[in-house]
């Protein structure tokens, strides 16, 4: 039986600045451009588990299991935050959608059981998203 991969959805807003505090302020706008200043994006948040159908529900999982799991692991803590000053397991990131990305992925990989999370998208922008798959 081919694996099925379900995908639930989120949203939240959040604020951050791409910088280095080592580099001067010349070197982070060259590297980061306007996003080396204080902005804030509308995030969507994308998290797909694989697995088989249970054949009692016909569900991988419960997308209301997948929803709380979702909003605790990650969504309460960034949702309306400033990632950079406000989120303890974002301390020493630098909160590029490539790094939140990662960090999601690792977040909510240790609250399911082993190899279901099958990929995290995290759309920033209409223009920009990241992917991270299994």
């Amino acid at each position: 039986m081919p694996a099925v991969t379900i995908v639930r959805r989120a949203t939240f807003a959040a604020a951050h600045v791409l910088r280095r505090e080592e580099w001067d302020e010349a070197k982070n706008c060259a590297v980061f451009g306007a996003c080396a200043g204080d902005h804030g994006h509308n995030y969507v948040l994308e998290v797909g588990l694989a697995g088989n159908p249970e054949s009692d529900t016909g569900m991988v999982i419960n997308l209301k299991d997948l929803d709380r799991l979702m909003r605790q692991a990650v969504i309460e803590d960034v949702d309306h935050r400033h990632l950079n000053r406000d989120v303890p397991w974002l301390q020493g990131v630098i909160p590029t959608a490539e790094n939140l990305a990662l960090a999601f992925w690792h977040r909510l990989n240790e609250r399911l059981p082993e190899g279901c999370l099958a990929r995290v998208r995290l759309v920033e922008s209409e223009n920009n998203s990241v992917e991270v798959t299994r």
